[in-house]
C-alpha cells in the first residue's frame, strides 16, 4: 500500500532552492532534510530505505533536498535496525593487471540495478590479510561477502560460518562450499592445455607462473597430465605474484640460461604469456616453430599480440553477473538457487601454437 504524498500537518518545506547556512557547514541530519523537503523524518526515512511504498512525488522531493543538504544516510544505523545495509564487498588479491576487473564491473554493474553497492577489498597475494579484512568488512554488517576462490583460514572460515552472512566464493569450484561457488576447475583447464599441446607433438615443455594459488594448481594440472602421457622433460619458473609482462620475460630468460631445452610454454596468465612472446622473439625465436606459447584469461590483448595468443577463455563477466544475483535472490528470500555453478572454459587456439 503507498504512503499518501505528505499531510498538511508536515512541517511547511522551505524553499528548495535555498539551504540553512548551518545545513552546510554541519553534518546534516534526517531532520534537517524533513525541515527542506517541508515532510516529516519518518516519511524521509520511508522515501530513502522504502521509496516502492512512498508516493514518487513524495520521494522525488525528498531526493532533492537530499541533494541540497549533502544527507548521507547513515547505512550502519539502518542495517541495526531493519537488517539490510544494501552493501556486499568483494575481496579480491590485486587489481593491477588484474584477470578480476571484469568479474567485479559487471558484479558492481548488476547490484547497482538493484540498490546495492560494492565494497572493495584487496587481499594481496596470497591471500595474507584475508582474515583482517573479514573483521573489517562484518563490522560494516554487509549484506554479502565474495571471496575469491577456496583456499581460506581456519579462523576465516569460522567467521563468516558464525555470522549466517551469505558468502559466494568464485573462481575456483568445490563440492563443499561456504555457502555458494561460482567458477571453474583449474585442474580440469590444465588437463586441457596438456592434451591439447601433446595432440600437437610438443614434448619439452615449460611452466611459468606466478607463486598465486590458482595458477599453481592450474600449472601442476599440466604437469601431472604430462607425466600420466609419459613427458618428464617438465622445466618449471615460479616468480613472485601477481602477474606481469614482466615475469614472462624474466621468467623466460631464467628458464632458457638454465639450460632448458623447450618446445612449448604454459603461462598462468596472459600477462606473463605476452611478456615471454617478447622475451622470445628478441632473442631471434620463432613462435610457434621454435618455441610455442600458451596463455590464460584471454585478455582483450591475447587476439591481437603478434603472432596472436592462444589461451583459455573464462566468462568473467557471468562469474560477476551470477555472484550478484545470487545476492539479490537471497536478500529476496529466494534460497532456491544453486550452491555450485560451474560456469567452464574455452580453450581459444590462435597463432602462437
Amino acid at each position: 500500500m503507498n504512503t499518501r504524498r505528505a499531510k498538511s500537518t508536515d512541517a511547511a518545506p522551505a524553499p528548495l532552492t535555498t539551504v540553512r547556512a548551518t545545513a552546510r557547514m554541519e553534518s546534516a541530519t534526517l531532520k534537517d532534510v524533513a525541515r527542506v523537503a517541508g515532510v516529516s523524518p519518518i516519511t524521509v526515512s520511508r522515501a530513502l530505505n522504502r521509496p516502492e511504498i512512498v508516493h514518487p512525488e513524495t520521494v522525488e522531493l525528498v531526493q532533492k533536498a537530499v541533494k541540497l543538504t549533502g544527507y548521507i544516510p547513515n547505512q550502519l544505523a539502518g542495517a541495526l535496525t531493519g537488517g539490510r545495509t544494501r552493501l556486499v564487498a568483494a575481496i579480491i588479491p590485486h587489481i593491477s593487471n588484474s584477470i578480476f576487473v571484469e568479474t567485479i564491473q559487471a558484479m558492481s554493474d548488476r547490484l547497482w540495478q538493484d540498490g546495492y553497492q560494492l565494497l572493495l577489498g584487496l587481499s594481496g597475494y596470497p591471500a595474507s590479510r584475508e582474515d583482517e579484512l573479514i573483521t573489517a568488512i562484518l563490522s560494516r554488517r554487509p549484506d554479502g561477502i565474495v571471496l575469491t576462490g577456496i583456499g581460506h583460514s581456519q579462523e576465516t572460515r569460522r567467521k563468516i560460518l558464525s555470522t549466517g552472512i551469505p558468502v559466494v566464493e568464485i573462481w575456483d569450484l568445490t563440492p563443499t562450499p561456504l555457502d555458494t561457488v561460482i567458477g571453474f576447475s583449474h585442474v580440469k583447464i590444465g588437463e586441457a592445455i596438456a592434451l591439447n599441446l601433446l595432440k600437437k607433438g610438443y614434448r619439452n615443455y615449460g611452466l611459468l607462473c606466478a607463486d598465486d594459488e590458482r595458477s599453481l594448481i592450474r600449472l601442476q594440472s599440466v604437469a601431472d597430465t604430462l607425466a600420466a602421457q609419459g613427458v618428464s622433460e617438465i622445466h618449471r619458473e615460479v616468480g613472485k605474484a601477481p602477474s606481469t609482462f614482466q615475469l614472462g620475460r624474466v621468467g623466460l630468460s631464467n628458464l632458457l640460461a638454465s639450460g632448458a631445452t623447450l618446445d612449448a610454454l604454459v603461462c598462468g596468465s596472459d600477462a606473463i604469456a605476452q611478456g615471454a612472446l617478447a622475451e622470445a622473439q628478441s632473442r631471434g625465436l620463432t613462435i610457434p616453430k621454435d618455441l610455442a606459447v600458451f596463455g590464460f584469461g584471454d585478455f582483450d590483448f591475447a587476439a591481437h599480440t603478434f603472432p596472436s595468443l592462444s589461451t583459455v577463455r573464462i566468462d568473467k563477466k557471468a562469474i560477476g553477473t551470477r555472484t550478484a544475483e545470487a545476492f539479490i535472490s537471497r536478500a529476496a528470500g529466494d534460497d532456491s538457487a544453486e550452491k555450485v555453478i560451474d560456469v567452464g572454459f574455452e580453450l581459444i587456439e590462435r597463432e602462437s601454437i
